[in-house]
């Protein structure tokens, strides 16, 4: 039989997965368009997450109202490069 070898889930907090030395959860801290005028979350752990509204495969119609995205500014964000371990070139040393 071959055995099945499950690696851990990227979603599950283990200390190999966490970009942040301090573990804190990185928040929304503001917004900007890139050239093609899709809206980019800025993230407090440095890196940035594309929000886009493309019904019927990526509904988030709040990105396209400013006062929702205002609303957001502060929320917790999961972040997939942090949950990766991946370092961004925007980062610092």
């Amino acid at each position: 039989m071959h055995k099945n070898n499950e690696r851990p889930s990227l979603a599950k907090q283990s200390s190999e997965s966490e970009h942040n030395p301090d573990r804190r959860i990185a928040t929304i801290t503001g917004f900007h368009q890139d050239e093609d005028g899709h809206w980019v979350a800025e993230l407090s752990c440095g890196h940035t997450q594309h929000l886009r509204h493309q019904p019927p495969w990526q509904s988030r119609a709040w990105v396209t109202d400013p006062a929702q995205r205002h609303e957001k500014i502060g929320q917790p964000f999961d972040c997939g490069w942090c949950a990766q371990g991946s370092v961004s070139d925007n980062l610092g040393d």
